[in-house]
């Protein structure tokens, strides 16, 4: 396993984490299993999210934590916050950064990790109607009371990025953001400058450029999804040209395609962190070991055109 400062925080993470989203849906010894797999493959740093099933991701999460006598210290527990979910129907109603919902919601993810503290908390998604002193009043509570050490957001743009850093003292150190072989939208506008075809469209504001120069490091989820959530790209028969370029460049490493999909990330010099979602122990070995894979540029840029991109 190999590891990288988080932003500026002085964590010292590992290069891949593992997101407990599906881990609700697991028995304890299974889940307990899955803690134990990423442990062994060197992961110290885990995510979820107070909204991840109703919070019981949290829970069955903090629970196997237990069961495997894992040291507090030895370890990082991120989780987001300010989604608000109606209780009958589990539906987001709303994005809320009050005072009272964000503090009241990482008290709940408290109880669920059964744990005094969380290494890092996110901001899930922006709220438009944030009220920025209200923002950081919650945020200097929570860092006073000791139950949050460092701060930062997800699915947030430059823009929004600094208008929130205007705001609160702490530095907002990761930005937790959907990239992969499926989803290349971030790099793919980086290449089409100056131009008035569709790729040249600016979506992200120039988030990869913007992060490296202000070293917040960009945590990629779902690193095997196209789309949003339309589904996984590998052995699918809708992406030939991608599913035979990382057969072969597998072959050449040694490792599976699911570990070359996780180096093609680690790979790039902006030191993302890749979050891995797999309840399966094996699967979870296999994309892990992407992380001792070193991609040459070559190989990079070939799996990036294999994915359906252009070199203009």
């Amino acid at each position: 396993m190999r590891y990288a400062q988080l932003g500026r925080s002085g964590v010292n993470a590992s290069r891949v984490a593992l997101g407990v989203m599906r881990i609700a849906d697991k028995s304890g010894q299974d889940a307990a299993d899955i803690v134990r797999t990423a442990l062994d493959a060197g992961i110290n740093f885990f995510d979820t999210a107070d909204g991840y099933a109703g919070g019981l991701s949290s829970q069955r999460f903090g629970t196997a934590l237990k069961d495997c006598h894992v040291d507090r210290d030895s370890i990082y527990i991120q989780t987001k916050f300010g989604i608000f979910r109606d209780e009958q129907s589990g539906n987001i109603t709303r994005y809320d950064f009050t005072k009272e919902h964000l503090l009241q919601a990482l008290d709940g993810e408290l109880a669920n990790l059964q744990t005094d503290y969380v290494d890092f908390v996110l901001l899930h998604r922006p709220d438009t109607l944030v009220e920025l002193d209200q923002l950081a009043e919650a945020f200097n509570q929570l860092q006073n009371e000791g139950k949050v050490r460092h701060f930062g957001v997800s699915n947030v743009n430059p823009m929004q990025v600094e208008l929130l850093q205007s705001a609160v003292d702490q530095k907002l150190e990761v930005n937790q953001l959907q990239f992969g072989l499926g989803h290349t939208g971030m790099v793919q506008q980086e290449f089409h400058i100056n131009m008035i075809d569709a790729p040249s469209i600016d979506h992200d504001g120039g988030l990869i450029s913007y992060s490296r120069l202000t070293h917040m490091t960009i945590q990629a989820w779902s690193p095997f999804q196209y789309g949003f959530f339309e589904g996984v790209f590998l052995d699918n028969p809708k992406f030939p040209a991608l599913n035979d370029m990382l057969d072969r460049v597998a072959g050449d490493h040694g490792v599976s395609p699911s570990a070359i999909a996780v180096a093609w990330i680690l790979r790039h010099p902006a030191l993302m962190q890749v979050l891995l979602g797999s309840m399966t122990p094996s699967r979870l070995k296999d994309m892990a070991a992407g992380v001792d894979v070193r991609l040459s540029a070559q190989e990079w840029y070939d799996l990036y055109v294999a994915a359906g991109n252009d070199l203009p």
